[in-house]
């Protein structure tokens, strides 16, 4: 059965870049305030300025990515920081690696 959220989150170029900086995100983003960015996620805000994009256009592809189960969200104060869930990735390559 497809995942239809799935497919969603893979077949745009700024997810996909999304989820590259993230699986490093020292290299990517500066130091944050609130937040480590490996433990807790990067602040939505950071990603929004790196894709170049609004906040509320960011939010909307992140919230794509989460459905998927691609990234964890982590409430920290007023911010909402995101990681990759290694797990569900490796899970999903598993499966698309799969007999056809």
């Amino acid at each position: 059965m497809i995942d239809v959220d799935l497919v969603k989150a893979l077949a745009s170029d700024k997810r996909l870049q999304i989820l590259d900086w993230l699986r490093d995100p020292e290299r990517h983003f500066p130091p944050q305030r609130d937040g480590d960015l490996v433990r807790d996620g990067v602040c939505s805000l950071l990603i929004a300025e790196k894709l170049g994009v609004s906040q509320p256009t960011c939010g909307a592809h992140l919230k794509i990515l989460n459905r998927a189960g691609l990234l964890r969200a982590k409430k920290i104060k007023q911010w909402v920081f995101y990681r990759r869930d290694e797990v569900r990735i490796a899970e999903i390559k598993e499966s698309l690696s799969g007999d056809w």
